[in-house]
């Protein structure tokens, strides 16, 4: 399998917000309803967002490709783009987003592992995410990567408000 990334630019916006869209819609739409999934949807991947997103300083993001194909990506945030006051010594990964045909190829580890190594770059202490509450896989996966959940806060899906577990890798 031939693995390759490549740091997104603003001319790949288009392309990031089709993923996008697509990934999150694969991810929750079972659990969600179809007004909430919209709104959300609406409102975090539309072309003007997304290419605010790739603008900022502070957010870098990967797109994975398989054999050429674009299987996900990967966005990490630093500085005053984390979303949340963390610290100045850590780095955000705000989305490993990998579409279901891809999914148990290893890529959300490959993803992972860029990040922490973005984060010893640049001597940063710890590394942290959120993830919502009842993505069971996910949260199984990250603590399997040495990630414990430190603290929580609420995420809004359309006008549903939901909670999203914050989980911290402390990096030696």
């Amino acid at each position: 399998m031939t693995i390759m990334l490549k740091k997104c630019t603003l001319e790949d916006a288009r392309t990031l917000q089709e993923i996008s869209y697509d990934t999150f819609n694969e991810t929750f739409k079972h659990q969600n309803t179809p007004e909430n999934m919209e709104s959300y949807l609406d409102k975090a991947f539309n072309l003007k967002q997304v290419e605010k997103e790739l603008s900022t300083h502070s957010s870098h993001f990967f797109f994975v490709f398989v054999h050429h194909e674009v299987a996900g990506y990967l966005k990490v945030n630093t500085d005053e783009a984390q979303t949340e006051e963390i610290g100045d010594e850590s780095l955000e990964i705000e989305r490993i987003y990998i579409k279901d045909t891809f999914q148990k190829l290893g890529l959300g580890k490959y993803l992972l592992h860029k990040a922490i190594e973005m984060a010893r770059e640049h001597h940063l202490k710890k590394i942290w995410l959120g993830v919502w509450e009842k993505n069971e896989n996910a949260i199984a996966f990250y603590k399997k990567m040495g990630f414990v959940q430190t603290g929580a806060h609420s995420f809004y899906m359309g006008d549903e408000e939901q909670t999203d577990l914050i989980m911290t890798k402390t990096l030696l």
